[in-house]
């Protein structure tokens, strides 16, 4: 990495005076005048010496781009590329990337509409899950329009020979019946703030912790839990039944932990029973 034009001329000033030593002779850079040819020499020189590190260092990066196109990518790619796709727009012609010269910089981030991207190795080739932003909580892409072209993106940016297994859907679903051990003079029998400030703070904390989690996270018993005590006036509790489905299929108990199928959990308020026990 190139040094400061005032580090190369220290060096070589500190240089040309421990060389005159040598012969005898005594130099004082410091009664240099601002015309000094010696100075003018060394200064012109350590201009070189940072120019042409300078281009040490863009050549170097050059290269590293180059290497990195080359070399088969990571998922981490595979997800940075699913990130950059553009709803309506079209990539440069034989390439994997788009042109937005001259688009504004807001009509381009409303067209990234893919916002959590998950993707994971299978025993043939790649698993990439999608979601998008609706009305700040997350949703599949258009099965009929968003999905399809976000598809032929991906065939087009993504490493010959690689099959991708492309899906996006709604939320999986969590049910769960909860017994809760409340402080009475925070709570009330109903589980709403005593000095009403919230009137479903299990609830919403239940939502919240959901919504939270890390897109195709990890449910945790344990720490989900852990979050419902920290509650204020919840004293105590028994997670009396948990259990979670993708799809149309049936509801599976959950022992220690769920990874959604769909990359993230959501709960209906008819699955959220909780009943409240006063200390």
């Amino acid at each position: 990495m190139a040094q400061t034009i005032q580090y190369y001329q220290t060096q070589i000033t500190d240089a040309y005076v421990a060389n005159a030593a040598t012969i005898g002779i005594t130099i004082n850079p410091a009664q240099w005048s601002v015309t000094n040819l010696d100075r003018c020499v060394i200064y012109a020189v350590a201009v070189c010496a940072f120019l042409l590190n300078s281009f040490f260092d863009l050549f170097k990066a050059d290269v590293d781009e180059t290497i990195s196109a080359m070399k088969p990518h990571s998922l981490r790619w595979y997800a940075l590329k699913s990130k950059a796709f553009q709803y309506g727009f079209s990539l440069v012609a034989d390439a994997d990337y788009y042109n937005n010269t001259g688009i504004d910089a807001d009509v381009v981030t409303a067209s990234k509409i893919v916002s959590n991207v998950a993707v994971t190795e299978q025993t043939r080739g790649l698993r990439i899950k999608v979601a998008k932003l609706v009305s700040g909580d997350l949703a599949p892409l258009n099965l009929v329009t968003e999905l399809p072209a976000f598809q032929f993106y991906m065939k087009q940016v993504k490493d010959a020979g690689v099959k991708l297994n492309i899906t996006t859907s709604v939320a999986d679903n969590l049910k769960n019946n909860i017994t809760i051990v409340y402080n009475p003079l925070v709570l009330n029998a109903s589980g709403q703030r005593i000095d009403g400030t919230a009137a479903t703070p299990v609830q919403t904390a239940v939502k919240l912790f959901l919504k939270t989690l890390p897109f195709n996270g990890v449910f945790s018993i344990q720490k989900f839990e852990a979050k419902l005590l920290e509650i204020d006036g919840v004293t105590d509790l028994k997670v009396n039944s948990i259990s979670a489905r993708y799809g149309v299929l049936p509801f599976d108990n959950i022992n220690i932990s769920y990874t959604p199928d769909s990359g993230y959990l959501r709960i209906e308020d008819a699955d959220l029973v909780i009943s409240f026990i006063p200390q």
